[in-house]
């Protein structure tokens, strides 16, 4: 079985069409799937089925998927024997890291592989939802992303899930704002305010509608911003209230944003890092994992 047509099949998985892996291998589309109907030539059964204009994959297709991880995973761990005989860990590792997690974590994380000078690490803030988590781990080595902790992560069949820290999620509001006097504040307590959201799917919005559902209530949403910088200033001016991460939110020390916990209610957002198994088995993504878990670790110790 001929492992690159095997890596095209995966790539399929991944990012959803043809069109895509094409661009990703820097190929033809007619190229891809000629690679495609030759892997199920060798295989003796369809992989993929018509879907629409575009194909997916069928369940022979995912099973095989599935097992050539183990191939990758193997072939990847022989590289890095023989990279394991350097003395330092070496080489680009790529990451993308969504904004407000690349906020709390990035500065530190760079400190820390300073101490590793041949390990060079790029990165990029992403906007990203869980449903895109997939194809990011075939565009970079590692993703740190962020779910509801309510939600399922990616499939462990298929990927390596690093676990960070679970980032409760509060209420913010206005310094000056009747309920700031509270400790704790109640859901109906909260059910005619107007609040800031993030766009629907983003894990912030996931959480603050589970709190709906379970409590019966409808938030009166007034605006839907991504960037937590942005939410933070207009709570300030007093625009809405919002649920915001507990570490990442800059308040001031109470003096910008009053930072209220739900009472009742497990509200908080997972973070975590997302990677190939294959991937992972390289010495310098290991440095690099090894740095992120001691920064969040960090992070979380510096608030508790």
């Amino acid at each position: 079985m001929d492992v690159a047509r095997l890596r095209v099949l995966r790539e399929l998985a991944d990012r959803g069409s043809v069109t895509a892996v094409a661009a990703a291998l820097s190929f033809t589309p007619s190229a891809i799937s000629q690679q495609l109907r030759a892997l199920a030539a060798e295989v003796g059964v369809p992989l993929t089925e018509p879907a629409g204009r575009g194909l997916r994959l069928t369940p022979a297709g995912h099973a095989l998927v599935a097992q050539a991880e183990e191939v990758f995973t193997a072939l990847a761990r022989a590289q890095a024997a023989v990279d394991g005989l350097r003395s330092l860990p070496s080489g680009e590792v790529r990451m993308a890291l969504f904004p407000s997690g690349a906020r709390l974590l990035l500065a530190g994380l760079l400190r820390r592989l300073a101490e590793v000078p041949d390990v060079d690490l790029r990165c990029r803030d992403v906007d990203m939802t869980p449903p895109d988590v997939p194809a990011l781990a075939a565009d970079y080595d590692v993703v740190v992303t962020h779910r509801d902790e309510r939600t399922a992560a990616v499939p462990p069949s298929r990927f390596s899930v690093v676990p960070l820290l679970r980032e409760p999620l509060d209420v913010v509001l206005p310094p000056r704002h009747p309920l700031a006097r509270r400790r704790r504040l109640r859901l109906a307590e909260l059910a005619d305010e107007p609040w800031i959201s993030v766009d629907v799917g983003w894990p912030v919005d996931d959480v603050l509608r589970t709190i709906a559902v379970q409590t019966g209530t409808t938030p009166r949403i007034v605006q839907r911003i991504n960037d937590f910088s942005v939410t933070e200033e207009l709570v300030a001016a007093g625009v809405g209230i919002a649920l915001l991460p507990r570490y990442s939110t800059d308040d001031r020390g109470g003096r910008r944003l009053a930072r209220r916990p739900v009472a009742g209610v497990r509200a908080a957002r997972v973070v975590e890092a997302v990677l190939r198994p294959s991937t992972a088995e390289r010495p310098a993504v290991q440095a690099v994992l090894d740095a992120l878990r001691a920064e969040a670790d960090a992070q979380v110790d510096a608030r508790t």
